[in-house]
């Protein structure tokens, strides 16, 4: 109260209150003066400039590039300036293509100040460009090549068309020599996408050029590749046998750029900074009359290297085909192949951030010409009102097409899986209200069309819809599905559906996945599947050897010496052989199942409990085929409600060297699809064993093939043990595809429809995962006949499949693809 007082009396205030007073006084009256204003260097602001070129649509483009150019050359006597200018123009070149253009105009618009910014760009451009072909990149040669096209208004001469001339030149040579390369393949892709931002940037005069050149690279384009039908995605079936495949991407571009040229290279879609409003018009007149520069001579050197990227030859796939509405372009225009290209070098390119690339992505129509696409967002369902001329492509499906482009590459995409997954996440994130319904018509064609699909494709559509899925609370509109939960379980959709569901689990738990399923879906979840950890078969008295497994188990448990187990293994072996039973199958199976027991409750506890009996596993394992195939029956067993924890073990089982590759795919395709009657071929987890046994076994082959020499055989033997495997599983399904399976003859004796139904769905199942793995097989025997070549010449680079050639073309011969 006394405070009180002190603060509030009239007599002037107290020691206190005019402090108070003061402090209060210097923030009202702020007597330090203005801040002095910090400008950045230049070097700093044109780099931070030059990176966001393009990406605000509320600024012209014309205004930024005048903007950054004139920094540039008000500040030209800065020389850490000029040499970041260089080398900043051509690392946004190979790291944002999407911006090339923009870049170029940039360039153009300094070029009328400060010509020599253009010699030292062409001087090192030229350097840089022949380094990316002696390593054989070929996709940085692209973009640079890009970069060059975009400046060839200042470019004296024929400016780049020597160069594209020098290429085909060399493509020429690479096909005569072998009809199955695909560098001169990959060579002529380059130039024809080369050929459109040489006709925007310099419309009107190179058209008789372009058509010249283009009549040269239809002798290669137009010719069907002999490995097309590797990279096939879809698989007629039945009366769909006669369906015409998938169209080639340089075929497709090739023709697409004739229809350009016939009608003068209108090209609608891409950008065209360096044209200028009416209103600029001496700007306009500067950049018409500007200095014309001299391209650096780049060698075309006479062998070509394949490079860190294998080449195979591409197909134009999309999720949105057929639609009733383009949301997207259609394969009749240039835009389809242009605006993808340009996309999926900025996912691939931008594979170090994900959010970047997801960004680009939703930013779309900003690098491309103004109404090339519909508004961003718009309904598809609007879509209908739109009239003509204007555009009906969707920014968003665009985007996501690109994304599924590659994410559906065949043989492999350049990266992870997951990275193409989380990109897609990326956007939605970004976007929700844009992106999701455009995923959503995508998850719904490749579902109406899964029967179709290619078997691998189908795989990683099913790995992508789960892990979406979990990413966004499990939310699907699974009623639109629910007749299918009817069908048998042998049609590639149900078997999705179930597939999708346990591949969620995974990713969850049992009872929250139901919880977000419609009534009908309940009874695809078991009560096994919403137990924590599996029943212990020998807890039950009735089975054989039960007693003996709880002791096992209990022995486990407190750690007991080996010695303390052994006699209750004898007492199993002497059981058996009362019972005529194998007594190393019979004892291999209660050890197998009680260790698994004993580490139920995590990952790592099986692992430890694996490593802590490693030595008996071994010795198991290595006794008999009978009991290494029991190893994987009791794994598969027990964890059968979970079939995703059964795979991990078998992994580490292999990696453990207790079973073999060879066991697992006996096992799998031999007796459990037997046992299953075949119905082995339609589950998910089945073709996830097999395929991640045989990715690992060529993984491990690559490995040692790259060695320089094999003094013990080691490579030999490697190569040999795949060869014998690959085969084993040609040999193991071609009876299931031609229907001549033990197990499709005895099955459903009589006739009706149920049995034709079912042995044609056993027959499809064959057939596609024949087609399958004798990609894989092909892909690998390429792989071997590039490591020779590469180890002939002495070559201690990695290695890159630059030709399927004898292997690959022996394979499809042998597999009838």
């Amino acid at each position: 109260m006394a405070d009180y007082d002190r603060r509030s009396s009239g007599g002037g205030g107290g020691y206190n209150n005019s402090k108070k007073r003061r402090y209060r006084d210097d923030d009202d009256f702020d007597r330090r003066g203005p801040r002095r204003r910090f400008d950045a260097p230049p070097h700093v602001r044109i780099r931070k400039q030059l990176l966001a070129i393009a990406e605000n649509p509320m600024r012209s483009w014309h205004e930024e590039v005048v903007s950054i150019a004139n920094l540039f050359t008000d500040n030209w006597d800065d020389e850490l300036l000029r040499g970041n200018f260089v080398d900043l123009i051509l690392q946004i070149t190979v790291e944002q293509p999407l911006k090339t253009p923009f870049l170029a105009a940039v360039v153009l618009v300094a070029n009328t100040n400060k010509p020599e910014i253009v010699d030292m760009l062409l001087q090192k451009l030229a350097d840089g460009f022949g380094n990316y072909i002696q390593e054989g990149d070929w996709r940085d040669v692209k973009l640079y090549l890009k970069l060059l096209a975009c400046l060839q208004s200042c470019l004296e001469g024929e400016g780049v068309f020597p160069v594209l001339e020098n290429l085909f030149s060399r493509a020429v040579d690479l096909q005569t020599a072998s009809s199955e390369d695909t560098i001169g393949t990959e060579l002529v892709k380059i130039i024809l996408l080369t050929l459109p931002y040489i006709m925007v940037a310099a419309p009107g005069q190179w058209a008789q050029k372009a058509a010249d050149l283009m009549e040269k690279t239809d002798i290669i384009a137009s010719e069907p590749h002999a490995l097309q039908t590797l990279i096939e995605p879809y698989h007629a079936e039945g009366s769909e046998e006669t369906m015409n495949p998938s169209t080639s991407i340089i075929k497709l571009l090739q023709t697409q750029l004739q229809v350009e040229a016939n009608s003068g290279w209108g090209l609608s879609f891409l950008p065209r900074p360096w044209e200028f409003p009416a209103g600029d018009a001496e700007q306009q007149e500067k950049l018409n009359n500007a200095t014309k520069h001299a391209l650096p001579t780049i060698p075309i050197p006479e062998t070509v290297v394949a490079g860190p990227r294998p080449l195979f030859p591409e197909v134009f796939f999309s999720v949105y085909a057929a639609q009733e509405v383009e949301s997207v372009p259609s394969e009749a225009t240039a835009a389809s192949v242009l605006i993808r290209d340009a996309l999926t070098d900025t996912i691939n390119i931008l594979d170090f951030n994900r959010h970047i690339t997801a960004r680009h992505l939703v930013e779309v129509d900003c690098f491309f010409a103004p109404r090339t696409f519909a508004a961003r967002a718009t309904p598809f369902d609007r879509l209908r009102d739109i009239e003509p001329p204007k555009s009906t492509w969707k920014p968003e499906d665009v985007a996501v097409d690109a994304v599924f482009s590659q994410l559906y590459q065949l043989p492999n995409p350049e990266h992870k899986l997951v990275y193409y997954h989380s990109v897609l996440t990326e956007a939605c994130k970004l976007a929700p209200a844009a992106i999701a319904p455009s995923l959503g018509r995508a998850i719904r064609f490749l579902y109406r069309h899964v029967h179709r699909l290619d078997l691998e494709l189908t795989s990683r559509f099913l790995d992508w819809f789960s892990h979406h899925l979990s990413n966004f609370g499990f939310t699907w509109k699974w009623t639109e599905w629910v007749d299918d939960v009817e069908l048998s379980d042998l049609h590639p959709r149900k078997a999705f559906i179930r597939g999708a569901i346990d591949k969620e689990i995974r990713l969850s738990f049992a009872q929250r996945i139901k919880n977000t399923l419609p009534e009908p879906y309940q009874t695809l979840i078991g009560p096994e599947m919403e137990k924590e950890t599996p029943d212990f078969k020998f807890a039950d008295d009735h089975i054989p050897f039960a007693a003996e497994g709880r002791e096992i188990a209990s022995l486990l448990r407190r750690k007991a010496p080996d010695e303390e187990i052994q006699p209750v293994i004898e007492r199993i072996h002497s059981l058996a052989l009362d019972n005529n039973l194998d007594p190393l199958v019979a004892s291999t199976d209660v050890f197998v199942t009680s260790v698994l027991h004993v580490g139920n409750k995590s990952l790592s506890h099986v692992l430890a409990a694996i490593e802590r009996t490693k030595e008996r596993l071994l010795d198991a394992g290595a006794a008999s085929d009978a009991a290494r195939t029991q190893i994987i029956s009791a794994v598969m067993t027990y964890w059968s409600a979970h079939p995703g924890v059964a795979l991990y073990i078998i992994e580490k089982l292999l990696n453990y060297s207790i079973i073999v590759p060879s066991a697992v795919i006996n096992w799998a395709l031999i007796n459990y699809a037997g046992a299953t009657k075949g119905e082995a071929l339609a589950k998910a987890h089945m073709y996830e064993l097999v395929f991640n046994t045989v990715m690992k076994v060529t993984g491990r082959v690559r490995q040692v093939a790259q060695r320089p020499d094999d003094d013990d055989g080691s490579k030999d033997a490697e190569i040999g043990a795949m060869r014998e495997l690959f085969r084993a599983i040609e040999d193991a399904l071609v009876s299931w595809a031609s229907g001549n399976k033990d197990e499709m003859m005895e099955m459903d004796i009589g006739n009706g429809e149920g049995k034709s139904e079912r042995e044609a769905h056993l027959g499809r199942w064959g057939e596609r995962w024949l087609r399958t793995f004798r990609r894989r097989a092909a892909i690998e025997e390429a792989f071997l006949l590039e490591a020779a070549k590469s180890a002939k010449a002495g070559n201690k680079n990695d290695v890159a499949v630059s030709e399927a050639g004898a292997g690959a073309e022996a394979a499809m011969e042998n597999g009838g693809l």
